[in-house]
């Protein structure tokens, strides 16, 4: 018997210069999309991280006092690794976050304030996979964005933003989830992929008390593996798979 062709995933758009990853914890990008960004901004492509907590409940071994102001600043040494200078929080409540008109009008004045053409989040689904069990906070935010893509665009929805000076911005052409057990598209994470590992690598203290595994081997065999794998399905190069719905 012939051996079935696995489908190959497209190659993600280009005719774009801004980008807005919208995401609910510190490290989530890291581990779904750092190696794509930083052939994005490579290229010269404006990439801005906003992110709805500051993975305040993260780490069980420190109160969330102490535990979020550590998240934030390895998520801004992680981002700047990538060539990404602008991160900002909501301040949503971490591991509570919920999905709703609050969460929607944040990330639509996220999305009026930095103008993005392309706008990224993480698996809205209830699994990863139909593996292993989503947690709340992501299938919130990611569904939150997709919703507030289009929030961005209508002045009658939240008039308030209006009010404060953040005019509509219908710009948003696509939403790309990365994470997604239905990749439609992906990114070469060649040229990204050391980048990646250096990326996660600046969550140290996240990774330490997640796992005995010395941090580094972690996080390239993570992020190799997943590259390895999504590559299957783009011509055999490592690759950063996404979801792509067009708006």
């Amino acid at each position: 018997m012939t051996e079935p062709t696995i489908p190959q995933l497209q190659p993600m758009p280009e005719d774009w210069q801004r980008a807005l990853a919208v995401v609910a914890h510190p490290d989530d990008l890291e581990y779904g999309c750092a190696a794509a960004i930083a052939a994005w901004t490579d290229a010269g492509r404006e990439v801005g991280y906003v992110l709805a907590t500051r993975g305040e409940a993260g780490i069980d071994t420190l109160a969330p006092a102490e535990c979020g102001p550590l998240r934030e600043r390895e998520q801004r040494a992680s981002a700047a690794v990538v060539g990404v200078s602008s991160v900002e929080f909501l301040d949503h409540r971490d591991g509570v976050v919920e999905y709703g008109l609050a969460l929607r009008r944040d990330i639509a004045a996220a999305v009026r304030r930095h103008r993005p053409e392309l706008v990224i989040t993480l698996n809205h689904r209830d699994t990863w996979g139909g593996v292993a069990w989503n947690t709340p906070d992501h299938v919130a935010v990611g569904r939150a964005v997709l919703d507030a893509a289009g929030d961005a665009g209508n002045r009658w929805i939240f008039p308030e933003l209006v009010e404060q000076g953040l005019q509509p911005w219908n710009g948003v052409r696509w939403v790309a989830v990365a994470g997604s057990a239905t990749p439609t598209h992906a990114v070469d994470a060649s040229p990204g992929l050391e980048r990646a590992v250096a990326s996660l690598l600046e969550h140290r203290a996240y990774i330490e008390a997640l796992t005995d595994e010395a941090p580094e081997a972690y996080a390239r065999k993570f992020l190799t593996g997943a590259a390895t794998s999504v590559g299957e399905r783009f011509g055999g190069r490592p690759a950063v798979a996404f979801e792509l719905f067009h708006r």
